[in-house]
């Protein structure tokens, strides 16, 4: 009997030492605690900045279970396309208690990297993303859907429902870095997805460096999120769909000369709750006077409010789309839930203030009485094009001084603040914890 005991005890501590603190996790030879996913979820668990974690697969924190992040953890995911694509889901019902600082920010990035530079900046795709998954209302007929990226038919994959004061915790300074890997031809999944998250949910301080997709989507939901990056993304820096009406403050977009489509798009489709977020203080480069197209588009029946940004260096500007349906966002902005206003532009569309806001049409219509009304909105709503001296290259986001009069009010909980774009003059949030200023790619 003593010799089974002594056997018994041997079995639990090499089960311990093999499997960590969860059913998910176990050591490898190089010091890692490999993340994996059964079905059964991360569990209940805390990952903590003494130790090595490597994701592998799609690895999901279930409903009812709580994944605690300490601050100054790096977690790296395991390189693979479709199938074999390496991801963090936080499930509806599920929460994340991610709460990193300044001086320890809580990293994603790929497996090898060692944060010194040994994977190039603008290297994108090599691994999945964050998505966040909560029970905040979103326009499907059934309030719910499933999220993209994610293979159909997984039901830890859908969002959605009654809850606007939904919480599924917080994720603050966060940086995700070379993310997006391919699924399928054009579907990736994001640097950081949020779907169906509610306002009880705190999102602040993320960057996003280098996703092969866009670097922030929303789908619906009721979130405020502020203080966010995107720098480099293959896409759009960030994206607002179905039925998002959340506000979104102080965030920054910045594209390479040969990277990045739209800065800011926002869609939807028939139903409700309609996409109408307000952003406001945000800061956006994209990749030259002579480049991309759009800086920021409302398709279909996407609305919202743009106040106190600044927007430079793209060949077109803000377009909007009419189809002659009652909800297109054309009416929209007749009635009032689409607006622009107090924002600079500059070295956009020729630096022509009757063509930086456009109306377009996938229907063949002739829209020039349309084109003509938005353009209009360019003035009504006190915008100009004025140099704010910005800079890419290192990239100097500080505006003028100058640039700080003719501000907006605000509204909505969106806060109060002296300034235009997202860096206040008296303090950068991007100093001390981002990628961007260890790169020595800030001014």
């Amino acid at each position: 009997m003593k010799y089974l005991l002594r056997y018994s005890r041997l079995v639990i501590i090499v089960a311990i030492v093999f499997y960590g603190c969860t059913k998910s996790d176990y050591y490898l030879s190089d010091g890692y605690i490999r993340i994996t996913d059964d079905g059964q979820g991360t569990g209940t668990t805390s990952w903590t900045a003494n130790q090595k974690y490597l994701i592998e697969g799609k690895v999901y924190v279930n409903d009812g279970q709580t994944l605690t992040i300490e601050a100054g953890t790096v977690i790296h995911a395991k390189t693979g396309q479709g199938e074999n694509a390496s991801a963090l889901i936080v499930a509806r019902g599920g929460k994340i208690m991610a709460n990193g600082t300044k001086e320890q920010p809580i990293i994603f990035t790929v497996e090898g990297d060692d944060l010194e530079g040994s994977v190039p900046l603008e290297t994108s795709g090599l691994w999945g993303g964050v998505i966040i998954l909560g029970n905040a209302p979103v326009n499907t007929e059934e309030n719910e859907n499933q999220i993209e990226g994610i293979p159909v038919g997984e039901p830890r994959a859908t969002y959605g429902g009654p809850d606007t004061e939904d919480n599924s915790g917080i994720f603050r300074y966060v940086s995700i870095r070379h993310s997006g890997t391919r699924l399928s031809p054009d579907n990736e999944i994001n640097g950081l997805t949020l779907g169906g998250v509610g306002n009880k949910t705190i999102v602040e301080y993320i960057e996003v460096i280098s996703s092969r997709d866009d670097g922030i989507e929303i789908f619906g939901g009721t979130v405020n999120p502020r203080y966010m990056v995107c720098a480099f993304c293959g896409d759009d820096a960030f994206d607002f769909d179905l039925g998002y009406t959340g506000n979104v403050q102080f965030i920054v977009g910045l594209e390479s000369e040969t990277i990045g489509d739209l800065l800011i798009e926002l869609s939807d489709q028939k139903g409700f709750p309609q996409t109408r977020p307000t952003i406001a203080n945000g800061t956006f480069i994209g990749r030259g006077a002579g480049e991309n197209g759009q800086i920021v588009r409302f398709d279909n029946s996407a609305a919202g409010t743009i106040i106190n940004s600044i927007f430079v260096e793209s060949r077109e500007g803000v377009k909007i789309e009419y189809s002659g349906d009652q909800l297109d966002s054309y009416q929209q902005y007749l009635s009032g839930w689409l607006q622009l206003n107090n924002n600079v532009f500059y070295n956009i569309s020729d630096n022509n203030s009757t063509s930086v806001f456009e109306v377009y049409t996938k229907t063949g219509l002739d829209i020039r009485n349309e084109n003509t009304s938005f353009s209009q909105h360019f003035q009504d709503g006190l915008n100009e094009i004025t140099d704010a001296g910005l800079t890419s290259s290192p990239w100097k986001l500080e505006p003028n001084e100058a640039i700080h009069q003719n501000l907006a009010p605000t509204k909505n909980g969106i806060e109060e603040v002296s300034f235009k774009g997202a860096i206040s003059p008296l303090n950068n949030w991007l100093l001390g914890w981002t990628l961007l200023d260890q790169a020595g790619l800030l001014d």
